[in-house]
């Protein structure tokens, strides 16, 4: 049992109801289920393949899901780069070996299957590139149609071929995201179309699988902290409410400090965590080369101040210098490829540490959200040519000075 509830004023929806903000304040809502009358225990969980499915009973999903096995992503401990910031636990939780290559899959495995099971006839949203990869991805695999709105000239080109190839109707639009996303929201308030951006608060019980599986690979450990980049701030938020709902359950006895990163050049949520703000104050030009944080008016604001705030967590901006040197690092330190944004969370520990602010004996977890092959021009302006030599061993041995 569960149903929509109003973070700011408590208001109840009914679990059917097609609805993505509070009637009555206007603010977000969430998902909250009745917990005592879940009948589930860890070794239940354990006995399952690792996926996102393995959490069925805190998902709202009753009918048979939408699925491409998505979930069951590798946690990869960060021995090199660890060593060089004197921490022995640093981790990466990789979310680009999702099936679309990015943690989006985990929401829309969830946001799809209920966009059927509420009867809706089509699904869409805005993008700043993986929301729609994904979206189109499972639209796919569900048989319905699906609209992704996207900034002209703000996406990278994989994100958008995979969009294009499961058969997504494209509309590139002449402003940022955050006019995309306010497009796409009256579209589908007045066609009837289902929304899965992260302001669909069933969309973000799929992402909050992320911390469950932390925990289980970490042995029913909950790390100090859980570091992750933050654009619409969805993500940070819902592994923040799942590991609330498993300490209410009594399957943990702490929370992480949820810590969010984002680019220098976009950074709302920093500044409202670093001056005390109580709310989010958007960046009006949002620019960083990190495309799939480039959001200047989070959707989730509130949402994130509270995850940041009540695990006792912070927030910190990284340069986009920082963020491709850290990509480059986890690539060729770790063999971990990731797209820009991914490699912000890894990013941010390094300045945080550095900076006294992250104690070197904690056990941090940071979520790398994409695969490097979402953004394989920025990978390219990035690295030397290949060399070239003629066809003879002579001329190879030359070009590799050997």
């Amino acid at each position: 049992m569960f149903d929509l509830v109003c973070v700011k004023c408590g208001e109840t929806y009914p679990a059917d109801t097609v609805l993505y903000s509070c009637r009555k304040c206007g603010h977000l809502l969430e998902v909250r289920y009745d917990l005592a009358s879940i009948n589930i225990t860890r070794r239940d969980w354990l006995s399952r393949p690792l996926s996102v499915w393995r959490y069925r009973e805190l998902l709202p999903v009753k009918r048979e899901p939408v699925s491409l096995c998505e979930g069951g992503t590798p946690l990869y401990h960060l021995k090199r780069i660890g060593e060089e910031l004197g921490m022995k636990e640093l981790y990466a939780k990789h979310e680009g070996m999702n099936p679309s290559g990015s943690f989006k899959d985990r929401g829309m495995t969830v946001g799809v299957s209920m966009a059927l099971q509420l009867g809706m006839s089509s699904v869409a949203c805005a993008s700043t590139g993986n929301t729609s990869a994904s979206l189109a991805v499972y639209g796919a695999k569900a048989g319905i149609p699906t609209i992704v709105l996207l900034p002209a000239g703000k996406v990278a080109l994989g994100k958008v071929a995979q969009a294009l190839m499961h058969g997504a109707r494209v509309i590139s639009i002449n402003g940022n995201f955050d006019r995309a996303l306010e497009m796409v929201r009256d579209l589908c308030e007045s066609k009837g179309i289902y929304l899965l951006n992260s302001i669909n608060p069933y969309r973000l019980e799929g992402q909050k699988t992320i911390g469950f599986e932390v925990i289980d690979q970490l042995d029913g450990k909950v790390p100090d902290r859980m570091v992750l980049p933050v654009g619409n701030a969805g993500n940070i938020s819902a592994v923040y409410k799942g590991i609330l709902e498993l300490k209410a359950l009594g399957f943990v006895d702490k929370m992480p400090m949820m810590t969010g990163i984002q680019a220098a050049g976009s950074q709302p949520v920093v500044r409202a965590i670093n001056e005390g703000l109580a709310e989010v104050i958007p960046d009006e030009n949002p620019e960083t080369v990190a495309t799939a944080i480039r959001i200047g008016a989070p959707v989730n604001a509130e949402k994130v101040l509270t995850a940041i705030r009540g695990s006792g967590g912070t927030a910190a901006s990284v340069t986009d210098e920082e963020i491709l040197s850290m990509q480059c690092d986890l690539a060729r330190k770790e063999g971990i490829g990731v797209e820009p944004a991914s490699a912000a969370s890894v990013a941010g520990v390094k300045k945080l540490v550095e900076s006294g602010v992250i104690d070197r004996d904690e056990q941090v977890v940071c979520v790398v959200t994409g695969h490097l092959l979402k953004d394989p021009e920025t990978v390219i302006k990035q690295c030397a040519p290949p060399i070239e030599c003629e066809a003879t061993l002579e001329s190879l041995l030359a070009a590799l000075q050997l």
